[in-house]
């Protein structure tokens, strides 16, 4: 069944929407500490490559926390 197939929740059933984050932005920051890194310093390079790496682990395992706490005809 694809997405397009399914209905719309009933009324009055709560829809889950994920809340803010700074993941996005960190991840942003350190792939332009990256880039920056190529025509300025090397150092740049494996800062920004840290940064980008961690975040986007945070971020993953933040969405897989959020994912595991929704109902499970949510899933």
């Amino acid at each position: 069944m694809s997405p397009l197939d399914r209905e719309p929740p009933p009324v009055g059933e709560e829809i889950h929407l994920p809340g803010g984050s700074l993941q996005p932005v960190a991840v942003t920051v350190g792939i332009t500490l990256a880039l920056l890194g190529v025509t300025i310093s090397f150092l740049f390079v494996i800062v920004g490559s840290v940064i980008t790496v961690i975040a986007i682990a945070r971020w993953i395992a933040h969405a897989r926390h959020e994912m595991s706490e929704l109902p499970l005809e949510h899933h």
